[in-house]
């Protein structure tokens, strides 16, 4: 195992009913104003809004509304926020959402009190900011993991890069499964499989071919996202089965399977980058990506993906090489993204003939954690074998 540093500042409040029991008190401290962030408008039909708003009256707060937070959160959503918070002297951010309402506020929390623009200080001059609004997360949908982190996904429409980001990291988090309940049923799905595709991508970095403790966590974590969306698939109000799923978002992206690991994540790279010049949807873009490019490099780490066919999968190495083997464990993942309904190519996301995919392969990060030095050519045929 490599040496690391671990440290995770977020309180985690788990459970249904933890808003209305806990937050009031959470926010004790912080100030006055406080900024309501959240996407689209669903919490103010499913009535999280309300549940939260009466809360941070109650509280005595000054609410400061940052509405319509897109699913990719934009680099101007991050300014718009960013003005919005320094000019009305906002104290504390709530972020209210999944993934992108929190990723986009992690920025937000960090750009409000910079005296430069942050995208130049991480991309151009390869700095970290150093201060930050205090902010909180109440997830109403999982799968990204963001409220355990201080990474962010975000979109830079002006120079169709979207790239990870470092910004704040939450005091606390509040997960609800409950939530969820209201969330549409292919978005809990395409959660889950980003939660699983984190867990492959941390599982499939190096050291590809020992045994660590961190392995053996990735692998609890995809059986269990495995076993909960095939539960969830029968029971789609099972409030077990989205706690679980719940949880173990968490767990694929709070740095502890990460522990003495260099990470894959090729293809999130890849994804990202499709998203920069489609704007679709994450997890799906993912479900039609893994199989594609697992199949261009298990042979380079075959016992590693020998061991997630034989473990995670349950296929019988009986009689078979281990590159057999670890090309079934390929073929299972594909048919489980086919079994849970998500999209098995580019073209059934509907992703446009003519979208140039020589751009998106010149322009995708190739990251050191990958099992195979990937050319740009060879990214380039996957996203064509993808479609």
């Amino acid at each position: 195992m490599n040496n690391f540093i671990y440290e995770n500042k977020t309180k985690v409040i788990f459970g249904k009913g933890g808003a209305k029991e806990y937050l009031r008190y959470l926010l004790e401290g912080y100030g006055e104003t406080v900024m309501l962030a959240y996407g689209g408008g669903s919490i103010q039909k499913n009535g999280v809004y309300d549940e939260i708003t009466a809360i941070l009256t109650a509280a005595g707060k000054t609410v400061v509304e940052f509405p319509g937070i897109m699913p990719n959160p934009t680099y101007a959503k991050v300014q718009e926020g960013a003005k919005l918070a320094r000019d009305n002297g906002v104290d504390f951010i709530l972020a209210v959402g999944g993934g992108s309402v929190i990723d986009c506020c992690k920025i937000v929390a960090a750009q409000a009190v910079l005296d430069e623009d942050i995208w130049e200080l991480e991309m151009d001059k390869h700095g970290t900011p150093a201060r930050f609004l205090p902010m909180g997360s109440i997830v109403t949908v999982s799968g990204t993991g963001s409220e355990m982190n201080n990474g962010a996904v975000i979109t830079n429409e002006e120079k169709k890069i979207k790239c990870g980001m470092l910004g704040a990291a939450n005091d606390f988090a509040l997960l609800d499964p409950s939530y969820t309940m209201s969330v549409p049923f292919t978005q809990v799905l395409s959660g889950a499989f980003d939660t699983l595709s984190h867990a492959m991508e941390t599982y499939f970095g190096k050291p590809h071919d020992c045994n660590n403790l961190s392995d053996d966590l990735s692998e609890a974590v995809m059986r269990s996202v495995i076993a909960n969306t095939r539960r969830l698939l029968a029971e789609p109000d099972s409030y077990e089965a989205r706690s679980e799923l719940m949880w173990a978002s968490s767990m694929a992206e709070n740095g502890i399977l990460k522990i003495g690991k260099v990470t894959d994540f090729q293809c999130h790279q890849m994804e990202h980058q499709l998203g920069a010049y489609t704007d679709c949807n994450h997890g799906a873009g993912l479900a039609a990506l893994h199989p594609v490019l697992y199949r261009h490099i298990y042979k380079e780490a075959a016992p590693k993906f020998k061991r997630f066919a034989t473990r995670v999968w349950g296929i019988d190495p009986a009689g078979k090489s281990d590159e057999k083997v670890a090309a079934a464990g390929v073929e299972a993942l594909a048919d489980f993204i086919r079994e849970i309904g998500l999209p098995a190519s580019l073209r059934e996301m509907g992703i446009p003939e003519d979208t140039d995919l020589a751009a998106i392969a010149n322009s995708t990060n190739l990251t050191a954690g990958c099992c195979k030095k990937l050319s740009r050519e060879e990214v380039l045929q996957i996203f064509q074998e993808a479609f």
